[in-house]
């Protein structure tokens, strides 16, 4: 039961808030305005409201408040659809209106003539209704003043202390202006603001720093942001430090010699403001006579021992005085010129030689390399030529091992081999002595007058070359009966006795 209780308490507090909700939401739809107005002065402003859905609603009157910055509200207009307007005292009294004239309960809009700096502020228009009570909407009037931007430098002199070195002004502006500062200066800005003339403001910014010397000539930019300015306004500056010459002779090459001509000192000065006087003397107090002062140089017309002095250059600018000085020696004899940067040419050489050097020896090792690979690993792409074919006999092949001959016997018979021939290897090259006294070319001939040749190279195979290797024969043992072994015939092929190596 009390939880039922609970349930409808919360849902009433809901439809409540839900119908409080509802109706503030109807009364900032109904009412149209303009959130925001902008004008400049002298110009006339039209500030329209309208009431957008009327229905169920009876409207009653309509009236315009103004609301200032600073003040209390007042209103400036009034209609009722049984009376006609009204204008009660205010600022706008005789510059505002209701338009159109005569007003519309549906669309009573205003607009003000003449507009001033100081008609800026909230203008509420508020219908009043029944049953719903008094709507309303506001619109803000946003003043817009351009002001005159300006922007200076102060010229300071060089010190240890920060003082104003630019100053840069936004004035009379409505909204007031931003200013910032564009420099590589090592400083600081301080901004202040003002009130101006009718209603504006003033905004001043200086920049502070420490003046030395090298901020002399510096760039700086003062920078003017405003609502009435669709770009920033830049206006370039030059800062303006002032100090005192800073000298410095040029010209002395630790080279002057006796009967050297034209040697020329020149007195090189930094100031601001320019200098405005340059003196040449000497610590003695004498001028050499073959010297010639015009303006900042000094030229010695021919070196003798008067010059053989210390030369001071003073110059004046109105900060200060600064002066500079050079002990001029004089030689018997000149120094050697200096010559070609010898160290720096065979240097270069060397490198270049260093470099051709590697690339010789990548090309060598690539090269290499590609032979390695082109003939290493792979099978050979020619084939021997096979053995030649004796002119004066019909054979087709000759068995390797050769049956030796006896003095006191005949020519044994002959094997062939019907098989291709064996690879030929160095021992069927070599032979003794021995064997060449038991074994030649005329014991060959005498049988049957026909030649016979191991397989051997093709050089070999001519039968007139006489440096033909004999057959091989074994020398570690007596020779053997032979007389046993069967005739074997021309077609038929045999198995060779083993042969030990």
């Amino acid at each position: 039961m009390a939880k039922d209780v609970g349930t409808k308490m919360l849902g009433l507090l809901l439809c409540f808030a839900a119908s409080i909700l509802r109706q503030h939401g109807t009364s900032g739809q109904r009412v149209k305005v303009e959130p925001e107005v902008l004008s400049y002065p002298g110009q006339t402003v039209n500030l329209r409201c309208s009431f957008a859905d009327a229905t169920g609603v009876q409207l009653t009157m309509v009236t315009w408040i103004y609301e200032p910055k600073d003040g209390e509200r007042q209103n400036i207009a009034v209609f009722h659809p049984n009376f006609d307007p009204s204008y009660p005292d205010s600022p706008v009294n005789g510059r505002v209106s209701f338009t159109p004239s005569p007003p519309n309960m549906n669309t009573p809009s205003i607009q003000i003539t003449n507009v001033k700096l100081s008609d800026e502020g909230k203008y509420i228009c508020e219908y009043a209704t029944y049953p719903s009570g008094n709507e309303q909407g506001i619109t803000q009037l946003v003043m817009l003043a351009k002001p005159k931007n300006s922007a200076s430098v102060i010229a300071v002199n060089e010190s240890t202390q920060q003082v104003v070195v630019a100053r840069c002004e936004s004035a009379n502006g409505r909204p007031p202006a931003t200013i910032r500062w564009i420099t590589t200066a090592n400083g600081e800005e301080k901004t202040a603001s003002r009130a101006g003339t009718d209603n504006t403001v003033t905004v001043t910014s200086e920049y502070y720093l420490v003046p030395t010397s090298s901020d002399n000539g510096k760039d700086i930019s003062c920078s003017v942001e405003h609502r009435t300015q669709t770009t920033p306004e830049s206006i370039p500056l030059k800062l303006a430090v002032q100090f005192p010459p800073k000298v410095e002779i040029r010209g002395y090459d630790n080279n002057w010699y006796l009967g050297r001509t034209n040697a020329v000192l020149t007195c090189e000065a930094e100031a601001n403001p320019v200098a405005t006087f340059v003196e040449w003397k000497t610590m003695s107090g004498v001028m050499p006579d073959t010297v010639l002062r015009s303006g900042n140089e000094l030229k010695i017309l021919k070196v003798d021992e008067s010059v053989n002095t210390t030369f001071v250059c003073e110059v004046k600018n109105r900060i200060g005085t600064a002066k500079d000085q050079v002990a001029v020696f004089v030689r018997v004899t000149r120094l050697p010129e200096k010559g070609p940067a010898t160290g720096s040419i065979i240097g270069g050489i060397i490198a270049v030689i260093l470099i051709l050097a590697i690339i010789g020896t990548g090309i060598a090792m690539w090269r290499k390399h590609k032979n390695k690979k082109l003939s290493g690993d792979r099978p050979p792409k020619y084939k021997p030529p096979p053995p030649q074919k004796s002119k004066s006999s019909a054979i087709t092949s000759v068995n390797q091992s050769f049956i030796p001959l006896d003095e006191n016997r005949g020519v044994p018979n002959e094997y062939y081999s019907t098989q291709s021939a064996e690879p030929i290897t160095d021992l069927d090259a070599y032979q003794d002595d021995d064997d060449n006294n038991n074994y030649d070319n005329e014991d060959i001939e005498a049988h049957d007058g026909q030649h016979y040749f191991p397989a051997a190279p093709s050089g070999w195979d001519d039968p007139g070359n006489s440096e033909v290797p004999p057959p091989y024969t074994r020398q570690d043992s007596e020779p053997q009966d032979y007389d046993g072994l069967p005739n074997v015939s021309r077609g038929e092929s045999f198995m060779s006795t083993p042969m030990i190596v």
